[in-house]
């Protein structure tokens, strides 16, 4: 029987204390970084492999930054 939550914490605690969801812009900052990361990655790379591991790591994020920033926008819009 599991008496507390995954990252160990009683399970009263996670119960009262909800979690903050991170707002758009936070999350676009974050694929940002990850798309970052990744291109820093590339030249590091041991193999061809791992080289387009980073590369379509970083389109990915790349991308959802992108989807995150159209919706950001729609947010904005609809706030106005």
């Amino acid at each position: 029987m599991l008496l507390g939550s995954a990252c160990g914490a009683p399970s009263h605690y996670s119960q009262s204390m909800p979690k903050r969801e991170p707002t758009t812009e936070e999350l676009r900052l974050a694929q940002r970084e990850r798309a970052t990361e990744e291109h820093e990655a590339i030249p590091d790379s041991l193999t061809p492999e791992e080289e387009l591991q980073h590369r379509r790591r970083a389109d990915k994020s790349a991308y959802l930054e992108r989807k995150l920033a159209e919706r950001q926008h729609s947010e904005q819009r609809n706030q106005d």
